[in-house]
């Protein structure tokens, strides 16, 4: 869990993650081949992570549940 220092005003929490060296070379192709970020990605991916374990809670298109 957060603590209050790491949240922003917008609500968003700042992550740090590792990565093996595979899966991030992965992500940087698909970050690159769409033009995004790799957070971009990270967040789409852990977005459709979320949604398939509560598919009754699905986001709405600003991103909350």
């Amino acid at each position: 869990m957060a603590n209050e220092s790491q949240k922003k005003i917008d609500g968003t929490v700042r992550l740090s993650v590792s990565l093996d060296a595979d899966d991030y070379s992965e992500l940087k192709k698909i970050a690159g081949g769409n033009r995004v970020s790799i957070a971009w990605v990270v967040r789409a991916a852990i977005a459709r992570y979320l949604d398939a374990r509560t598919p009754l809670f699905r986001r709405d298109q600003d991103g909350r549940r």
